[in-house]
């Protein structure tokens, strides 16, 4: 009965040596297995393509390049996004090349464009199957009428998500640019100094800013200050939009905060970009679109 007893203690011991001998192996203690060192020296592909092959830009009068060739016409040829005009150097010319842009970038914007268009553009734009979608869209948002008729902050944020939901029904890997809205007072306080500009805001640009531009009383400062406000809370949205998705990447509200001057804005209106206008947005989406790393 006692030898038995000493097997029965004497086996546990055994089979416990063995189980922590495996485990030691497995934790490194022994040489690793072919397939372990393979996927040790394999890298992940990047999330992010710096230089991707297609473009199609979608968004509103900005991206048409509306006004900067002629009053109240749009100009595509001068747009930041896919326009050939060699003074813009647009980004599908910086990243495709002349011949390039010419044959891979697509333009569906649509001048007066607000974020409810969004989604039916995202439809259009996927067709070409783009290995990069640029957006500007919003200041029509802000630009309405009245200030009582500016798209809500909740409407804004899912009619976005429903824009990007659409394109990831079909492309799941392309990539999106979102530009930040321009800050539209500062386009105000640029343009009021010029007749004619402020004779052209009359016939219907951005009512809810520059409408009245001359007027400097309290309520009038109040209807700007609230256009403003909601163009901020707009460029929260497309930024904690875009951060949910990887394939994503906002401007760090670099439109936002680029002090566009007389040189930079439409001797038309005084409001939309200029060539000159154009070009540095081509050069921010360009220098976002490159960098190693997403804007923080």
């Amino acid at each position: 009965m006692r030898k038995r007893s000493r097997r029965t203690r004497t086996l546990p011991a055994v089979v416990a040596a063995a189980v922590l001998g495996l485990a030691g192996c497995d934790a490194g203690g022994g040489p690793p297995a072919p397939e372990a060192s393979r996927a040790r020296a394999a890298k992940p592909a990047p999330v992010w393509d710096r230089s991707p092959d297609s473009i199609a830009a979608v968004g509103d009068s900005i991206t048409r390049g509306f006004d900067a060739c002629a009053v109240l016409s749009d100009c595509p040829e001068v747009s930041w996004a896919t326009g050939s005009d060699s003074e813009v150097d647009s980004l599908a010319v910086r990243l495709l090349g002349v011949t390039g842009a010419a044959e891979r970038s697509w333009n569906y914007a649509v001048t007066g464009a607000r974020m409810a268009d969004l989604p039916e553009q995202m439809a259009q734009a996927a067709v070409r199957g783009p290995d990069l979608v640029t957006v500007m869209v919003g200041a029509n948002d802000a630009c309405r009428r009245s200030v009582s008729a500016m798209t809500s902050v909740a409407d804004f944020r899912a009619d976005f998500e429903e824009a990007l939901a659409t394109l990831r029904s079909s492309l799941p890997r392309t990539q999106v640019y979102v530009a930040s809205v321009p800050n539209l007072k500062r386009l105000w306080s640029e343009g009021r100094s010029n007749a004619l500009g402020k004779e052209v805001w009359k016939l219907g640009i951005c009512p809810s800013m520059l409408g009245e531009a001359d007027d400097l009383t309290s309520a009038a400062t109040a209807r700007r200050d609230r256009v403003q406000q909601r163009v901020v809370e707009y460029n929260k949205v497309l930024k904690e939009v875009c951060a949910k998705d990887r394939r994503c990447r906002f401007d760090g509200n670099a439109v936002y905060d680029y002090d566009f001057g007389t040189d930079q804005l439409s001797h038309w209106d005084w409001f939309h970009p200029s060539r000159d206008g154009q070009a540095r947005l081509a050069s921010i989406a360009y220098r976002t679109i490159t960098a190693p790393d997403p804007v923080a």
